[in-house]
């Protein structure tokens, strides 16, 4: 479905919404947003400019100091002049603010648009909009104002869906990529794609829709090499999606060893606070235990598990179990070994649980005590290890350091070029699967319209990554991630 299509099926565009932009919790300023075609008259009934402007002939993005009235007439009043249309005679003083006004179609919505910079108590704010809302104005939907500057225009999908990824960053590489899609770095990309691939339909509709003008002749194979140069460049694209997802999730780590190694003061010190239940009697995990850490610039998903060991104990072997299927979902494992004591056997068995190729760091744990099992004892499984003490947190340098130097690439600050977002790497697959036929067919001497149905294909593929085609259902899950109030 067309862009222009789904926002003539949204028939509640045409409302005026208000909602809270700052979040529900106390702070120092608090921002109302308003948007839709009353949203300058609504904010001339509840504000009053102390230089006497009225909102309507207020200055573009200006911010005007005044005074917020409710619609209520009891408590204390504050009797003001209704001859110019502003606060009505009899409404509560709500706060002195300032506001804002951004016209269409160059707000962010791309609708007219007012917002109240408030002192941030959520009364306060809860105030304004109870009386936006006695003036027909409804709450805002979750994500409706970005939804809203999609469906006018101003962002295509794939930036709107940088904007959740903005907001909900957790490092500085994440927020940078996030700020590089919304300047538009994947919907150029795909815009670029999307034209090659459209004048190729467009000749070949020209030739046999126009065939007494004097247009080149259409033949298939001289677009071979450009079919094929969008396929590489796909696939490229879709080369970052694992880099990606783990710049958004957290790169999956799991904490691994036999029981009362020390694998939950590991994360314990790692995290700088108790997360996890620590005592000298062995097995006391008995499930996965998860938190995120920026260690550099990479975002661990650290994972302490279960200690690995046979046991008869039903709950025990279950947390074993799951301690497994963490091992073969993990792109890290830190294998915590006790060096005050020599390998056991089950020290033995959680290496070879770990599947080849996983990076692996094994950390000899309990340096403060006497040392016995030896860097040396390692040796010959090309495993990268380091000692330090979990209970003092000394030596967790060295750790961060190892990881560091197993991860590169996340040294490298991206700019907007990772693809985070598993429904686009999905469409960008499917692009790239059609064009694939294509080029197979272009060799099998088939009829040019049979490969341009590929061809079309595509175009409806990297069309959903920034919302050209799409279904409304499509477009409504992915607004529903959004906040309210954005």
């Amino acid at each position: 479905m067309e862009q222009n299509q789904l926002k003539g099926n949204g028939a509640y565009m045409s409302d005026t919404i208000a909602a809270v932009a700052t979040g529900s919790s106390m702070s120092a300023i608090g921002i109302v947003r308003i948007s839709g075609d009353s949203a300058l008259t609504v904010a001339d009934n509840v504000f009053r400019a102390k230089c006497g402007t009225k909102l309507n002939n207020a200055e573009n993005r200006r911010m005007y100091y005044g005074e917020l009235y409710s619609k209520r007439s009891k408590g204390i009043s504050h009797d003001t002049d209704t001859s110019d249309g502003t606060a009505q005679k009899n409404s509560e003083l709500i706060d002195l603010c300032l506001c804002m006004v951004s016209r269409k179609p160059d707000s962010y919505t791309g609708e007219d648009s007012v917002e109240f910079h408030c002192h941030g108590s959520p009364i306060v704010l809860t105030e304004v909009l109870n009386s936006l809302f006695s003036l027909g104005v409804r709450p805002a939907l979750p994500g409706e104002f970005t939804k809203r500057a999609f469906l006018n225009g101003r962002l295509d999908l794939s930036q709107a869906e940088a904007v959740i990824d903005l907001i909900e960053a957790e490092t500085p590489a994440a927020a940078k990529n996030a700020a590089g899609q919304l300047h538009g770095a994947v919907g150029l990309k795909m815009d670029s794609i999307y034209n090659r691939l459209g004048d190729i339909v467009a000749h070949f509709h020209a030739v046999i829709d126009y065939t007494d003008e004097d247009i080149d002749e259409f033949k298939m194979q001289n677009y071979s090499e450009t079919l094929h140069d969008i396929e590489n460049e796909l696939h490229r694209m879709l080369e970052t999606h694992g880099r990606g997802t783990v710049l958004r999730e957290g790169l999956p780590t799991v904490i691994i060893g036999r029981p009362n190694t020390g694998k939950s003061s590991l994360l314990n010190a790692l995290l700088g606070y108790d997360r996890a239940i620590v005592t000298e009697i062995a097995g006391t995990t008995r499930d996965t235990v998860e938190e995120k850490l920026l260690v550099g610039n990479v975002l661990l998903r650290l994972i302490d598990t279960a200690g690995l060991r046979k046991s008869d104990d039903s709950i025990e072997k279950l947390g074993v179990e799951r301690t497994h299927a963490a091992i073969s979902a993990a792109k890290l494992v830190i294998l915590v070994l006790d060096g005050s004591e020599p390998m056991h056997s089950e020290d033995f068995e959680a290496l070879n649980s770990i599947p080849s190729g996983v990076p692996l760091i094994a950390v000899i744990n309990k340096s403060d005590l006497p040392e016995v099992l030896k860097p040396y004892d390692l040796e010959g499984r090309e495993i990268v290890s380091c000692r330090l003490s979990a209970k003092f947190g000394t030596g967790l340098d060295t750790l961060v350091s190892k990881i560091c130097e197993i991860f590169p690439e996340f040294d490298v600050m991206p700019s907007g070029e990772l693809i985070t977002n598993t429904r686009q790497a999905e469409a960008i697959l499917r692009a790239a699967i059609s064009l694939k036929s294509a080029s197979s067919s272009l060799t099998s001497s088939v009829t040019a319209d049979a490969v341009l149905t590929d061809i079309e294909a595509a175009l409806t593929a990297i069309g959903e990554v920034t919302g050209k085609t799409l279904r409304e259902d499509i477009v409504s899950r992915i607004f529903e991630r959004f906040c309210v109030g954005k």
